[in-house]
């Protein structure tokens, strides 16, 4: 059975890879679940007896395992969040789901579009989330209302510019897995794959691609190592892409933005007038808030149901929580009422086919 503590309306959660140092879990997933009473954070787990337990002690779980097989299988666990390096996350995620468990992964889900698949396809009717949190942000939210209500009129054109601080020059040797073809880890399925979730979100599907991407840093200076590691991976995209509304959108997404330059930008016009999404959070539109301006009046989008940032999080991180807590959120709802509203591993699959045809695009000149 899914979830025996759907009774008393508590949904009990085991983190795996919440540690206390450079833990995005840390920084986005502990306060997101410290904010919403639904949840209790039962346990967590890292590779290490030391930092498990540390983790517990500072993020406030009950228990703590340097084994993540034992938390999930624990009976006492709910739901499972999975927040490792994507290699990792096939086997944790087949187990979690093979032991009944709800399953909530950061994106993407898998190292290949395959993986992506064979999870979702593993999944069948219980609750999963997948990490693409930027389409729940609640400003994304209401301009897709505008524009699925046609409130812009017919939707003509969109331009998207989007930025980074990552995949830059230079990196730390612990995020050396980034530009490693292998990890499946790398700009087009993290940076790319987040705003082209947030492009469908407000404009449905994108169903033509035209695409280029180019590896501006064949060498990366680790930092921290003074050494330097070969990129195997782009690190910039330019597309033009049509949607499902019909319109066309004009995208680029700038990998190594020094973090004063950060910026997310969506205009969409329509015959009848004109939205824009805009944000600053240096890592990428899925991590900060984002403000929603517009021709036409709209509702104020909601408040997020959480704001806050993890105990041991690095300032840069300040606004993680605000979208990740929209997915637990939602996730709730859909436990408590049976329904699968929540992007979950399906989408996640769907991501990783759209990344795939942005790459072949790039590759053959052809579009997809």
């Amino acid at each position: 059975m899914e979830l025996d503590s759907v009774r008393s309306n508590m949904i009990r959660v085991g983190i795996i890879g919440a540690d206390t140092k450079a833990s995005w879990a840390g920084a986005s997933h502990i306060p997101a679940l410290a904010a919403q009473p639904q949840f209790s954070l039962e346990a967590v787990a890292t590779r290490h007896e030391e930092s498990a337990r540390r983790a517990a002690e500072t993020f406030g779980a009950k228990r703590w395992f340097a084994d993540p097989y034992e938390l999930i299988g624990d009976p006492s666990i709910d739901l499972v969040t999975v927040a490792v390096k994507v290699p990792a996350h096939r086997e944790l995620v087949l187990a979690a789901l093979a032991a009944g468990k709800a399953v909530y992964s950061e994106s993407p889900l898998g190292t290949t579009v395959a993986e992506a698949e064979e999870m979702a396809d593993a999944a069948g009717s219980l609750h999963t989330a997948i990490g693409l949190q930027g389409r729940l942000n609640p400003s994304v939210r209401r301009a897709a209302e505008i524009i699925a209500q046609g409130r812009l009129g017919r939707p003509l054109s969109a331009r998207v510019t989007a930025t980074t601080f990552g995949n830059g020059p230079e990196s730390v040797s612990t995020y050396e897995y980034f530009d490693k073809a292998a990890a499946g880890a790398g700009f087009l399925t993290i940076a790319v794959g987040h705003v082209l979730d947030v492009i469908e979100a407000v404009l449905g599907d994108i169903t033509e691609i035209d695409a280029r991407t180019e590896l501006l840093w064949p060498e990366v200076k680790l930092v921290d190592t003074g050494t330097t590691t070969v990129r195997e991976v782009p690190d910039h995209l330019d597309a033009i892409m049509k949607t499902s509304s019909g319109a066309p959108v004009g995208v680029q997404i700038l990998a190594g933005v020094p973090v004063p330059d950060a910026r997310f930008s969506m205009e969409v016009r329509g015959s009848d007038g004109w939205l824009k999404l805009t944000g600053s959070h240096p890592a990428g539109v899925q991590v900060g808030d984002l403000v929603l301006s517009s021709s036409v009046d709209f509702a104020v989008p909601d408040s997020p149901v959480a704001t806050g940032t993890g105990p041991t999080a690095a300032e840069i991180w300040t606004g993680a929580s605000i979208n990740v807590g929209e997915v637990y959120s939602s996730l709730a709802r859909d436990i408590a009422n049976g329904t699968h509203h929540t992007p979950g591993f399906k989408h996640a699959a769907h991501n990783s086919r759209l990344i795939a045809r942005v790459g072949r695009a790039a590759q053959t000149g052809v579009r997809q």
